[in-house]
């Protein structure tokens, strides 16, 4: 279940209490019902609102996902880009981008699936956008292998392939995680963290 503070952090600054409402109510039916079988009535009537209030925010149930989807989006690169960015160690650096991303993917398991699961149903410049911020992902991935490499730490074959690899073990995580799971976030993120480091041929 999406809770308000999920979208306090993927939305945050000043906006309308309703339209926070619309989001999250969006959130919830398009990881329930998924997008195709998700109506503005399913959306607004969880909102406790009228259909008709939510194009005063919203143009469409479309405008709801890409939004949705930008902003998870623009949240995973900006945490990858900090990890990236945290200390000249490629590994150390590997490691806490391998744990905040995969945390990222548990702890907003609902959002996580919209955004990386529902992709198709943007509209053409919206898809465009979320597309290029998904490059900016990977390449920032590729660029930390390249470096780990060069560096004589990290032993891959190929590095985009790896690189998909890496962030394709985090993404996959929103898929099957639910607040039953044995593990926290946290403990997971350290989990996939090892396994990745083995991966790339270092343990340190």
């Amino acid at each position: 279940m999406t809770t308000a503070q999920d979208l306090a952090d993927l939305w945050p600054g000043e906006r309308p209490e309703a339209a926070r409402r619309l989001l999250l109510a969006a959130v919830d039916s398009f990881a329930t019902r998924g997008y195709h079988a998700t109506t503005t009535r399913d959306i607004a009537t969880a909102a406790g609102m009228s259909p008709a209030a939510l194009y005063i925010h919203f143009p469409s149930k479309a405008a709801l996902l890409a939004e949705i989807s930008r902003n998870g989006h623009a949240a995973t690169l900006a945490l990858v880009e900090a990890a990236v960015a945290d200390g000249t160690d490629p590994v150390a650096r590997m490691r806490r981008l391998v744990e905040d991303f995969t945390a990222w993917h548990a702890r907003g398991h609902t959002v996580g699936r919209i955004v990386n699961y529902e992709l198709r149903a943007l509209p053409e410049a919206d898809f465009a956008e979320v597309a290029e911020l998904r490059r900016r992902i990977e390449d920032a991935v590729m660029r930390l292998i390249e470096e780990g490499v060069a560096a004589g730490r990290f032993t891959v074959a190929e590095t985009r392939t790896t690189a998909r690899a890496v962030t394709s073990l985090g993404i996959d995580v929103a898929r099957w995680y639910n607040e039953r799971s044995s593990e926290t976030p946290d403990q997971l993120g350290a989990r996939y963290a090892d396994l990745v480091l083995r991966m790339l041929g270092t343990t340190a």
